[in-house]
């Protein structure tokens, strides 16, 4: 029986959009697992280098690199990066992620290509990036955190929601084509995560989240954890036949989500 609480020991993963919330708790918990970590943001390089160290701290390897994933080289570099420092890349969780509130009416052509290039392509683009090396070493974990607007629908995201759907879709084509090379790829859709918000962008948001919170029938919020837990799953050895699965962590919303779109708003 393998060590538990070291379930990732000498694997190397790139996680994206890591410096805060769900990204990082992904990180931190891989890397407490024995992984390598790649903590990748585009803007604020304090926040993920204060997460590299965090992850140093745990034990583990890592490394702080600032990309914009919805640049194509700039993923090819970070994933060059990585593998000249570990010398390969097992494990990638899509996670970035800008969620734009925009009416569809004043929804430009620039912030429809923004959203989908940041949100989808770049996960198309870093799976693109690593897949060759996974297939040659015959082992490989493709994670991606969508999210289950992409399946109930949500007003004001059209772009937004078109990419959860989006990543749900490209991991069940990539599923089909990659498994008999060792690769699985999985989607892990969060429900209402507690995290931090801007709060302009979300008004009266801590009523919102107690109403929520009477409504979700396992009676409280989601965690960053809860979706790091997850992805330890999904990118462990202990996950192999699980593959092109969209796991929903969400308390069990999904089962009332007709009555929770509206208070999302």
């Amino acid at each position: 029986m393998k060590d538990r609480n070291k379930t990732l020991q000498g694997r190397t993963t790139i996680v994206t959009g890591s410096g805060q919330n769900i990204g990082r708790a992904i990180a931190l918990l891989f890397a407490s697992s024995g992984a390598n970590v790649v903590i990748n943001g585009h803007k604020n390089r304090e926040a993920i280098e204060k997460v590299a160290q965090e992850a140093r701290d745990l034990g583990a390897q890592a490394i702080a690199v600032m990309a914009d994933v919805s640049n194509p080289d700039a993923v090819q570099k970070m994933v060059d990066t990585a593998t000249q420092k570990f010398g390969a890349v097992d494990i990638i969780v899509s996670n970035v992620s800008l969620r734009q509130k925009q009416s569809f009416f004043d929804l430009s052509i620039e912030d429809w290509h923004q959203v989908i290039n940041t949100n989808l392509n770049s996960a198309f683009y870093l799976a693109k990036a690593v897949v060759a090396g996974m297939k040659e070493r015959g082992w490989g974990r493709i994670i991606h955190i969508s999210g289950y607007d992409g399946t109930i629908g949500a007003s004001h995201r059209a772009h937004n929601v078109t990419c959860k759907g989006g990543l749900d879709a490209l991991i069940k084509a990539l599923a089909t084509e990659l498994a008999p090379y060792g690769i699985t790829a999985n989607a892990i859709s969060p429900g209402t995560i507690d995290t931090n918000r801007i709060a302009q962008d979300y008004p009266d948001l801590e009523a919102k989240y107690e109403l929520l919170k009477k409504l979700i029938p396992v009676r409280r919020l989601g965690t960053c954890e809860d979706i790091a837990e997850a992805s330890l799953y999904l990118a462990s050895d202990y996950s192999g036949f699980v593959n092109g699965q969209v796991i929903n962590v969400n308390g069990g919303a999904l089962m009332i989500s007709s009555h929770l779109e509206p208070i999302l708003e």
